[in-house]
């Protein structure tokens, strides 16, 4: 009798990249990063590389913003995880956008090498003060009021103009000549 080899069982390569909200709290990244893995490990995937790609301007205003927290994943598996991790992604308040590309076809899982550093997930750090979005209103110079106006004319807000020292002027000399 002979034994016929078991055929291997090929996957594809995929990476998908998830946009999160930029106020994100670190506790609910880490949730999102958890609920990736989960799902890879129960889809029988492999997780081959993650990466944090940080807080970054977006190409067009996305909800109400124009940054997002963006992390890369890379991984194995087959058609049924890209459909299980897309619907777990679409469930999270805090994902605001996502996208899957299939790199490859026919790898074989079991020859893929993993480090275990590179699939890590790194914690998001909250937002530095000075990283908060500048409103509309402001960009347009609706916001402000005269100190904006005077800004971005060069000068102070303590700095008169030649034309109000110029009228001071004319004023103090019609009052020496009356007097």
């Amino acid at each position: 009798m002979s034994v016929i080899p078991s055929p291997v069982r090929l996957a594809r390569e995929y990476e998908t990249i998830y946009a999160m909200r930029p106020e994100v709290t670190r506790e609910s990244a880490e949730r999102i990063a958890k609920r990736v893995e989960e799902v890879v490990q129960r889809e029988h995937g492999q997780l081959t590389r993650v990466e944090n790609w940080g807080r970054r301007q977006t190409a067009f205003n996305v909800g109400k913003g124009r940054r997002a927290v963006y992390v890369y994943v890379r991984y194995v598996g087959g058609g049924g995880l890209v459909s299980e991790l897309e619907r777990n992604l679409r469930m999270l308040d805090d994902v605001i956008r996502y996208q899957t590309v299939r790199l490859r076809d026919d790898v074989d899982p079991g020859s893929v090498s993993v480090n275990s550093e590179d699939v890590k997930f790194e914690a998001v750090e909250p937002p530095a003060e000075d990283e908060q979005e500048e409103s509309l209103a402001r960009k347009l110079g609706l916001e402000g009021g005269r100190d904006l106006h005077l800004e971005e004319r060069g000068s102070s807000v303590g700095e008169r103009s030649r034309d109000e020292e110029d009228e001071e002027g004319l004023a103090e000399e019609d009052e020496e000549e009356e007097s």
